[in-house]
């Protein structure tokens, strides 16, 4: 059950004639009152006449007049309650005590109160109602509103619980602001998918993602396409920025502008700054500079991350305070991949990056985290631009999507455990779409490590697949295992002919705590290997090295021990064949 709760300046007329009308679409039906102050306020019926609803609205507003020139400047309360979908119908008794329990818990009317505020609630729809109040209660006084949204919302989860409605998970005041209606009408009668507030708080999450400076953020506001205007002080430093969509505009054909904070309450320009502060990024290392038109810099980048969102999560799992600031910098690194994804991730991804966004505000608060290793991972993936989803590219964002659904998990570990239910909801609705995304990244590359291990040779594959079971505690006898660990065996085999000791290598990808939480234990281990031995992230490609070891004898070359001098088709410059691990 979803209240909203708006106020207004205006007599009550306007509002009153809203519910009872047709509605901007003619989507109201049946408009009728189920409950009032007194029970026995004049209902104007569907489609009334403007007497009708006047002699309503003046009922409503006589506290008001009252007061003349002493009334208050916001004078009207209006709250609609929703039911979510696919909660049964409530009939009209239901809702009218629904209504008295809101207006109670928000102080409009407590209960036994005859001199409080008047008001009505009316119904035009199956699925929810209209609570209109005036703010002057009977006596004269001013309605006492302290945390009425708040109070609404707590109400409305104990209605849930006594109705058998659908449970929300509540709220702690850090979520974003959400789309006004009229806001909602607007972007459908344009044609567009989503509101401009909702385009714009997306955009400006990604300018943020591994931005360096200030001015940077700003430079990328634009590169956006975005329309920025700064505020100023009279000293001409930067108080705060706007941003718009080009062609939004109002009723008076200027720009739709919308301030920092009003996107989100993390981006505003002095909680950007902080997060400059506290967590600035490197921009001297080689590896992220001159990334643009490097081919191989969007794999390599996402290898890179995919180690430092590992190590991230590891924090998140140890369950201090301070890991808090972990999942900002998680969500910079989410946002970085959405806007350089390919084609076939990008909708999962974006759509992974928008349900985390709750997940990186609370109220705690991190006072020494470190965040630099994230935001500087993506600031290289967003400077090595955008991946091509096949090859060593799409390879690399199954590895880096493999963790990020462990980091996801690792979010909603730590938000449940302090009570923060709408996070751990979002973190782990954004596994959801990361696990989706890995699923259409990681087929290829999977498909072609699976027909490796089918093809290595009996006794070598025996050998793999009992180190594998040994450290994945499977029984012994269980030797049948269906060839489900073919991938993990071709990864060995293609790690100790590299220099790596395979039992040395599964038992440290074994070791971190979050593998417990893998649906999939063997992709997980695939892409830890892979990663730590530097393997290459895309068997799919031809092996050009076996064209090459067939015409030089490999210096002392055998399994389970490490070669003494590396084979000459592996090359310290190719990335596609790294140098074995010393």
């Amino acid at each position: 059950m979803i209240p909203k709760i708006r106020t207004g300046t205006d007599r009550s007329f306007p509002l009153i004639d809203y519910l009872f009308g047709p509605g901007k679409h003619e989507e109201h039906t049946d408009q009728h009152l189920v409950a009032s102050w007194n029970n026995f306020a004049p209902d104007p019926g569907p489609n009334p006449e403007p007497h009708q609803v006047a002699k309503l609205a003046n009922q409503l507003d006589q506290p008001v007049k009252a007061l003349g020139q002493q009334a208050p400047a916001k004078r009207i309360w209006h709250c609609s309650v929703r039911t979510a979908p696919g909660d049964r119908l409530l009939d009209d008794a239901e809702w009218a005590a629904i209504a008295r329990r809101i207006v109670h818990a928000t102080g409009i009317a407590p209960e036994g109160d005859t001199a409080a505020c008047r008001w009505v609630a009316v119904r035009h729809a199956d699925d929810h109602i209209h609570i209109a109040a005036t703010l002057v209660r009977q006596d004269g006084r001013l309605a006492g509103l302290s945390f009425d949204r708040r109070k609404a919302q707590a109400e409305a989860r104990l209605i849930e619980k006594d109705y058998g409605l659908r449970q929300l998970t509540p709220g702690d005041g850090t979520a974003a602001k959400t789309p006004t209606s009229q806001e909602r009408w607007k972007a459908e009668r344009t044609g567009r998918t989503e509101t401009p507030r909702e385009t714009l708080r997306e955009a400006v999450r990604q300018a943020v993602a591994g931005v360096a400076t200030e001015q940077e953020f700003f430079d990328r506001l634009r590169e956006a396409g975005l329309r920025v205007k700064l505020r100023h002080a009279p000293s001409g430093d930067v108080l705060g920025y706007n941003v718009a969509l080009p062609g939004d505009r109002n009723a008076d054909k200027e720009p739709v502008w919308f301030a920092g904070s009003t996107l989100a309450p993390d981006l505003s320009l002095p909680r950007i700054r902080r997060r400059l502060t506290d967590g600035p990024v490197d921009t001297t290392q080689p590896r992220l500079a001159n990334t643009r038109g490097d081919r191989s810099a969007p794999a390599r980048q996402r290898r890179d991350a995919a180690g430092i969102a590992e190590r991230a999560a590891a924090v998140l799992d140890e369950g201090d305070d301070e890991a808090a600031a972990q999942l900002v910098g998680a969500g910079e690194l989410l946002d970085a991949l959405a806007q350089t994804s390919p084609a076939a991730t990008r909708t999962e991804l974006r759509d992974a990056a928008r349900a985390f966004e709750r997940a990186t505000r609370s109220h705690v608060r991190a006072e020494n985290a470190d965040i630099r290793a994230l935001r500087s991972a993506a600031r290289g993936i967003v400077h090595a631009g955008g991946a091509l989803g096949r090859g060593e590219d799409g390879g690399t964002t199954a590895m880096v999507l493999s963790t990020l659904v462990l980091l996801a998990l690792a979010a909603a570990r730590w938000h449940s455990a302090r009570g923060h239910a709408q996070q751990a909801a979002a973190s782990r609705q954004a596994a959801d779409h990361l696990r989706a995304a890995y699923q259409q990244s990681a087929a290829t590359p999977m498909r072609a490590m699976r027909e490796r291990g089918q093809a290595l040779p009996e006794p070598e594959r025996r050998r793999h697949e009992a180190a594998i079971r040994v450290a994945l505690g499977e029984p012994e006898n269980h030797a049948d295992t269906g060839r489900r660990h073919d991938a993990l065996a071709a990864t060995l085999a293609e790690a100790e002919k590299a220099g790596h000791d395979p039992k040395a290598l599964l038992e440290e990808a074994t070791s971190w705590r979050e593998l417990d939480t893998a649906r999939n234990t063997d992709d997980v281990l695939v892409w830890r290997i892979r990663r730590i031995a530097n393997l290459t992230a895309n068997p799919a490609q031809p092996d050009k090295t076996k064209a090459r070891t067939t015409r030089t004898k490999p210096a002392l070359g055998y399994a389970g021990t490490r070669a003494e001098t590396p084979a000459p088709a592996r090359s310290t410059t190719d990335p596609r064949h790294p140098a074995p691990r010393r």
